[in-house]
């Protein structure tokens, strides 16, 4: 039934700077749009929606793969640290795979991202987790 993953949507409250994060994972902008009016508050259950979208698309990525950045104008949302504690349930984290993940380290902690762990070695790959966009958690792999 499933093939493969389409995109990811993230609320976001600073559309720069979680743009600029994705951008440092290799994302591209390919499109930017402000979605509202009755239809989308409708689907997606958010009364009086108006919402800045952003998709981004990782470069080079076959099948496509898309982070959708979506920035409400109305109605107002704030951003929760708590959100970056993996111990409570629903989304935990997204992981992305790369080829160096110390190469990949180093290139996100001089453009000022946070990393959140040491690099470890588990189930024939190394893994690393950093902060993204509102505090979630973004994981980096390289397999062996």
């Amino acid at each position: 039934m499933v093939k493969n993953p389409d995109h990811v949507t993230i609320a976001v409250t600073d559309l720069e700077r979680s743009k600029h994060f994705f951008e440092l994972l290799d994302f591209e902008l390919k499109i930017t749009d402000v979605i509202s009016g009755e239809e989308v508050a409708k689907y997606m259950d958010v009364s009086d929606i108006e919402a800045d979208h952003l998709t981004m698309v990782l470069k080079g990525a076959e099948p496509r793969f898309e982070i959708q950045l979506l920035h409400y104008r109305n109605p107002k949302i704030f951003s929760d640290p708590k959100i970056s504690n993996l111990a409570r349930p629903g989304y935990n984290h997204l992981c992305f795979r790369v080829e160096n993940i110390e190469l990949a380290v180093d290139h996100l902690r001089k453009n000022g991202i946070n990393i959140r762990s040491h690099i470890m070695e588990y189930l024939h790959r190394k893994l690393v987790y950093i902060e993204g966009p509102e505090y979630i958690t973004v994981e980096l792999a390289e397999w062996l």
